[in-house]
């Protein structure tokens, strides 16, 4: 299956010194790709990078194409204005940020703030409409249609992070960056988002970039991992190779770092 997005040589420099350095990565549909390191290592600045959403003080050079199903043109998104990145940010490449408390309107109901991230792209969209396609979307994230009605601060945080993961849903995006998607979360709801994360891949088609600085859950949700260390490449292969037999002293490392009795078992995602 040919490429949604092939990313060569991606580098983010601040004052001359390199945050991101010769970072390559493609992603097909119905894939997941985990990108795994200590923070600081510049996973955050990847994904960023991928959507240009960097700050000004940060200089980015590499090439980042997207190619649309069914499409022959291909999108150079490295080489987009900020105008032209608004018809393809969200509505073919959607963010799941970590942190949902931080990313929900604490004042807006749920309904709103998916509603508007279907209105920035289906501006014709008729109210019925939208009001179904939210239920729909919830529904499909595992909440009930009440949820709509609520605000962030009611719900759990599992919760707030389904409705994270329905917004940016909302556009029908190819790809979705899940930036440290459980990190914040309860370890008996982390395998739960992870399962429904697994879901949307491969029933959706949907193409995934999961990053986290916990190898298992990469394990458990990803075809394949690329390792960062300090903004380089220093490991990528097939999940449970690299996980088994890992070549690189820094992924030797990452793994004996996960030490914690009561972290995801690969069981619980199996199901």
């Amino acid at each position: 299956m040919s490429a949604l997005l092939d990313v060569t040589g991606l580098t983010v420099r601040h004052r001359g010194n390199a945050i991101v350095d010769g970072v390559d990565l493609t992603l097909a549909p119905g894939e997941a790709l985990g990108l795994a390191g200590e923070s600081g290592c510049g996973k955050s600045t990847t994904a960023l990078s991928l959507m240009r959403l960097l700050p000004p003080a940060l200089v980015q050079e590499g090439a980042i194409a997207f190619r649309p199903p069914g499409e022959e043109e291909t999108i150079n998104i490295d080489r987009r204005t900020e105008r032209g990145m608004q018809l393809v940010r969200w509505r073919h490449v959607s963010l799941v940020f970590q942190g949902a408390m931080n990313s929900l309107d604490p004042v807006q109901r749920v309904e709103r703030q998916i509603a508007s991230a279907i209105r920035l792209h289906e501006p014709r969209a008729k109210p019925g409409d939208i009001k179904a396609r939210v239920a729909e979307l919830l529904g499909t994230v595992g909440l009930p249609a009440r949820v709509a009605r609520a605000y962030a601060h009611e719900l759990s945080g599992g919760q707030r992070q389904r409705v994270i993961i329905a917004r940016a849903l909302a556009p029908e995006p190819e790809i979705i960056i899940a930036d440290e998607p459980i990190s914040s979360l309860d370890v008996s709801i982390r395998a739960e988002i992870l399962q429904l994360l697994d879901r949307l891949v491969r029933e959706r088609e949907v193409a995934m970039l999961y990053i986290t600085h916990d190898l298992l859950s990469a394990r458990l949700l990803a075809d394949d991992i690329i390792v960062l260390n300090n903004g380089r490449v220093v490991e990528r292969g097939n999940a449970l190779a690299v996980i088994r037999n890992p070549q690189d002293d820094y992924t030797q490392l990452l793994l004996r770092s996960i030490s914690n009795p009561y972290t995801i078992k690969e069981e619980q995602i199996a199901s």
